[in-house]
Parts: structure tokens; C-alpha cells; sequence
């Protein structure tokens, strides 16, 4: 596994292994007893329901997409700069919700989903409308792409009205190999399928070919009636041992958003070919029998788990994969009646070795169960929580925050209140971590800012979306209301000392400044956890935090008056040049010769003086 931006990678609630029933008077495709099949397929559906949706696209290497348009039946949104979008409220169906993703340059996207509870995370990676051959109507040709894919054409094109097209035709095509990590993200809808009987199928690929046809203008073109094409898909060495002399053909059928089976392809040498009369996404796979499962993972005093990684493997069929959400749960569609290797991981972060191993099923109908992750002392459970607002102080209700660590970035929307919690596994090695946070309707965001996890609940308080704002130091006394110090830079030092320390200072704190309230800390240019005491003077690691309490007029001091050795100060983020940022968090406990004790959180993120 390769960490990306999946909300992901990161991070999908889904699993791509799917369901199926045959008819009453008839034998299945696959041998099997006989079946009841509804009059229409969508009653495989089950009920209408309302569930929210947190996505981002991607393109082949991993990078974001913005401007993409994304709809949920009659819901739409366009992605953000992040390639991240947020629908609320979809109406999607118990085992079946369809979301579309569109964008000039790019080949129509797509993904299927057994809907969970709590927000749905979906990743989609976007196929550019690479044109691998160029043919004219009237004449018989055949394009070829360098992995050995191939399309064979008579010559005869119709517009999407029907009327024939005459002129140069660009061909663009895509080879998708299941041997590919990225094939998941990269094919339509899921492996879910109508067969021939009308029945529904989970399907186990062998290799798809997308092919889309563009006139000289632009204008969207396939096959004239009557006219047929042969296709010939690459069989990935790996999997031609298992490879069928015959196999079901399927197109995927963009308006539905699953698989519907027509024909058939014949294995020769490494190659599947087959014969087709319109152009579509083409899928060369086994069907099979499935049944519904829901996933839920917690440890052992019952917490769920999000942001993990849960595959499961049939002997027969192969492994397929999908993410717990923020409830802890994934949901989709298993063979049925065989028996599965269940893994959990924790994505690439502490290497590839499981989390959870477990055996389960069979399962003869839809089910739902509980997998407890026992403790790892090499395995550090972490919940990150705070509150985004925007810039004027008000939370943030549509929004999300991403954590990266360890490559990986995690992401989280927020509530309506603008609170959030992610909950990750870490190492015991690292223990860095970085938040931005994306205001979804006003398309602020914080910046990327940096802090240590403070184990096992790190409570960033408040962070805020504000382009405007470059640093600012906050701090929370007592869990009382946070002390925003988004002062101009002129205010805001990070300013090398001769002991080789950096000074992180502001004159005046609050909002409105006042003159009594100041914020001085000298820690190390080098990224670690530092504890200081009343010892430590003028350049040596020291923090100097001076707050009035309720307005009044006496004076809290820190270090004049701390009498502990109760805070720590993480240094997160170094800086190299003038105009780096500095990241530090800071939490503890203030002991004062009057005897009140005070607990202090806070951060800052400042540049480093020219």
C-alpha cells in the first residue's frame, strides 16, 4: 500500500465485492440453486434513504482536481482546490448510492457505494482524455496502445443525435489492470452487475478497457447502428493461470451506474477478445453470488476506529478493500458462503505488517458485525479534536480538516458546530503530525500548521480559516474560552537568539491588545519536546505567558510565578530561512505561589524574522 490523499487512501467507505440472486424457474450463470429475481433491478436497491457524502478526486499522480462536478442523484457540488467535495443530505438507496464526477480534459469518473452510516468517504481518480490514434470515417482501422489494447473500427459514426458523422475520429483509451493499485479509484461505479438473467452480480475483474470516440469539433461519437468493433484486453501474467478460455463481457451503463453483461470474450495468447457494438467502459469478468456486510471496528473499550484500512480475501475470488469512516464503519458487498481472511492495517504508517487478523463468514445473508482490535503497545491510538471557525470568529459548518501523518493524509469533516475529531493509529517512533483546515463554502483555509501529539487526546482548541492571516498565537486557560492573538506580523517575532534559540514573542496579546498580556517563548531551532522550569533563564528554553484574569487587574506570570515543572513545549516545525514558519505547541499546568493552580494549552505559528 502507497499512502495518498485518500479521504481517504483517504480514506473510502466502500468495498467493491457485490451481491447477487437468480430466477425462480432457472440455474444461475454460475451453476448455482435457483433464485428469485425482481421484476426491475433497482428493488436489489432496498429503501430510499438520506446520507452524507465527503469525496475527493485525484489524477493519476495523486494530485487534486478542482472545478470537477460532482452530483448524488439531484445533489451537486464542484470540488475545491483540495479535489474535496461535501454533499449533505443525498438521497441514496440502502445498498446502492451513485456518485458522478465530471470535468472537461478528463474521461466521465464514477463511484458506487453500499451506503454506511455517518458520512460516506469516497476517492475518485480522474483518466485524462489522452487520444491514442486518430481514424477517418469510411475507411476500416484498428488503434493500438502501447500496453497492446486495441480497437478495431468499420469506419461507420453517429453523433449522440443519430445522424451519421463524417470526418477524422479521435480515439481515447484506457487499459485498466487489476495487478494496478490505483484500478479501484480509476474504474466506474463498483464491481456490481445486472447479468443477462436480470439478476444481480458481484464481479471479479480480469481487465477493463475504457474507450471514448471524439469528432474533428469535439462532439461525443460511437458506433453506427449495425456496426460492431472487436476489443482485445491485456491479461496481467499474474492472473493468467485463472484466466477462463471464455468469459462474460460488461459495459458500464453511465446512466444506472453498474455493470450490465453483454457477450463474451475469448482468451487468446495474453489477450481477451471480444466483439461490441457501442463504446463504454468494458469489463472482461467472473460473476458470483454475494451478500451485504457492515464492518465496524473498535478497540477494546468500544471506541471506533475511522481512518483504518480493512481488505478481505476469498480464495476464489480475490481481495477487495475499503476505510472505516468516522463511525468506525465500512460497508459493502462479500461473496457469500465462503469463508474470509480479514486484515486490518493502519495504511502505510507503521509498515505492512496487520493490526488484525481474522477469519470470518461465511455469510448467507446481509449481516453486520463488530471487529475489536486488541492492544498493541507498538500502536498508539490518538484523537485529535478542536474547533475551525472563520474569520470572524463563527464556526465553520461546512468544512473539513485534513491530518497529515506519516505521509498520509487523513480526511475529517467537521460538524455543524464547527468541532471535529479525527481518531488515527501512530507509532511509537513518530509522533508529529500536521492540520489544515478548509472552509468549504468561503474557500479559506488555515495553511498548513504543525504540532506533537500530546497522548491520547490532543485538543488543538481553535483553529481558524482566514487567507489573510499569516501567524498568530493562541492560548486557553482553565478549557476557558481561547485567547486568539492574530496580531499583524509586525507584532509577531521569530527571531534568532546568539545562544542559537529562536525567540517567538508578541507585545501585546488579546483582542482587543492589551498592554499587560505577553507571550515570549526560546526553544530550539530543532524539532522535539522540551520541558521547562523556574531554573531556566534568558538564553535557555523558557516561555513567559502573562494573562490578566476577568479583566482585572491581577497578573498571572509564567515563569515569575510558576513554581512546577509542568509544561511541555513541542517544536514541530523548524525554520531554515527568513520567511520559514515556526510551529510549537504547548500544554501543562501553572502552580503559583498563591497556591491557584491554572492548566495552560496553546500554539503558535510565526516566520522567522528576515
Amino acid at each position: 500500500m502507497t499512502p495518498t490523499l485518500r479521504l481517504s487512501k483517504l480514506i473510502i467507505a466502500l468495498v467493491l465485492l457485490l451481491t447477487s440472486c437468480q430466477k425462480d424457474d432457472g440455474i444461475s450463470n454460475d451453476g448455482n440453486q435457483n433464485e428469485n429475481i425482481p421484476d426491475t433491478f433497482s428493488e436489489y436497491f432496498g429503501n430510499e434513504i438520506s446520507r452524507d457524502f465527503l469525496g475527493s478526486v485525484i489524477d493519476k499522480d495523486h494530485n487534486p482536481i478542482e472545478g470537477v462536478s460532482i452530483s448524488i442523484g439531484s445533489e451537486i457540488a464542484v470540488t475545491d482546490s483540495n479535489g474535496v467535495f461535501i454533499i449533505r443530505d443525498a438521497s441514496v438507496n440502502e445498498r446502492f448510492g451513485y456518485i458522478k464526477a465530471e470535468k472537461a480534459g478528463y474521461i466521465h469518473g464514477s463511484r458506487s457505494v453500499v451506503p454506511s452510516n455517518g458520512t460516506n468517504k469516497v476517492t475518485i481518480m480522474l483518466l485524462e482524455e489522452t487520444v491514442v490514434g486518430t481514424v477517418s470515417s469510411g475507411s476500416a482501422s484498428t488503434v493500438t496502445a502501447t500496453d497492446g489494447s486495441s480497437v478495431s473500427f468499420d469506419g461507420n459514426f453517429v453523433k449522440e443525435d443519430g445522424t451519421a458523422y463524417i470526418g477524422s475520429v479521435n480515439v481515447i483509451m484506457h487499459h485498466l489492470d487489476p495487478t494496478d493499485e490505483d484500478m479501484e479509484d480509476q474504474m466506474p461505479g463498483m464491481l456490481y452487475a445486472e447479468n443477462e438473467d436480470g439478476a444481480e452480480r458481484m464481479l471479479q475483474t480480469l481487465g477493463m478497457l475504457a474507450v471514448e470516440l471524439r469528432g474533428s469539433g469535439g462532439e461525443d461519437l460511437n458506433l453506427a447502428e449495425g456496426s460492431t468493433s472487436e476489443i482485445k484486453i491485456p491479461v496481467d501474467a499474474t492472473l493468467l493461470a485463472s484466466a477462463p478460455a471464455t468469459i462474460p463481457l460488461w459495459y458500464f451503463d453511465e446512466a444506472t451506474g453498474y455493470w450490465k453483461e453483454e457477450g463474451e470474450a475469448t482468451l487468446q495468447g495474453n489477450m481477451y477478445v471480444g466483439t461490441v457494438s457501442h463504446f463504454s467502459f468494458w469489463n472482461c469478468d467472473i460473476q458470483a453470488e454475494a451478500v451485504m456486510l457492515c464492518v465496524t471496528v473498535v478497540d477494546e473499550d468500544g471506541k471506533e476506529l475511522s481512518n483504518l484500512h480493512v481488505t478481505l480475501t476469498s480464495a476464489t475470488y480475490g481481495t477487495t478493500s475499503g476505510n472505516t469512516n468516522a463511525l468506525g464503519q465500512v460497508c459493502g458487498l462479500i461473496p457469500s458462503n465462503e469463508t474470509l481472511t480479514l486484515n486490518i492495517y493502519s495504511y502505510d504508517i507503521c509498515g505492512n505488517t496487520p493490526l488484525h487478523t481474522e477469519t470470518i463468514g461465511p455469510f448467507s445473508s446481509d449481516t453486520n458485525i463488530t471487529i475489536v482490535i486488541p492492544d498493541n503497545p507498538d500502536i498508539i491510538e490518538e484523537t485529535v479534536i478542536g474547533t475551525f471557525k472563520t474569520c470572524n470568529g463563527d464556526p465553520v459548518t461546512e468544512g473539513y480538516v485534513q491530518l497529515t501523518y506519516g505521509g498520509t493524509t487523513f480526511t475529517d469533516e467537521v460538524n455543524t458546530d464547527g468541532s471535529f475529531e479525527i481518531v488515527v493509529l501512530r507509532c511509537t517512533d513518530n509522533d508529529t503530525f500536521s492540520l489544515v483546515g478548509s472552509d468549504y463554502d468561503d474557500f479559506q483555509t488555515t495553511g498548513e500548521i504543525f504540532y506533537t501529539f500530546t497522548t491520547s487526546l490532543t485538543d488543538i482548541r481553535e483553529i481558524m480559516a482566514c487567507n489573510t492571516i499569516d501567524e498568530f498565537i493562541t492560548y486557553t486557560i482553565d478549557s476557558g474560552a481561547v485567547t486568539k492573538l492574530y496580531i499583524d506580523s509586525e507584532n509577531l517575532r521569530g527571531v534568532p537568539l546568539s545562544s542559537g534559540l529562536i525567540q517567538i514573542n508578541n507585545i501585546f496579546l488579546g483582542d482587543p491588545p492589551n498592554s499587560l498580556d505577553r507571550f515570549v517563548a526560546n526553544v530550539p531551532n530543532e524539532i522535539g519536546s522540551y520541558s521547562i522550569s523556574e531554573e531556566q533563564s534568558i538564553g535557555e528554553i523558557n516561555m513567559t505567558l502573562r494573562f490578566q484574569e476577568n479583566g482585572g487587574a491581577y497578573v498571572y506570570s509564567l515563569p515569575s510565578s510558576f513554581l512546577g515543572n509542568n509544561i511541555i513545549i513541542n517544536v514541530n516545525k523548524t525554520a531554515e530561512n527568513p520567511g520559514d514558519f515556526i510551529d510549537i505547541n504547548f500544554s501543562g499546568e501553572i502552580f503559583f505561589s498563591t497556591g491557584i493552580i491554572r492548566t495552560v494549552v496553546g500554539s503558535a505559528h510565526v516566520k522567522k524574522t528576515e
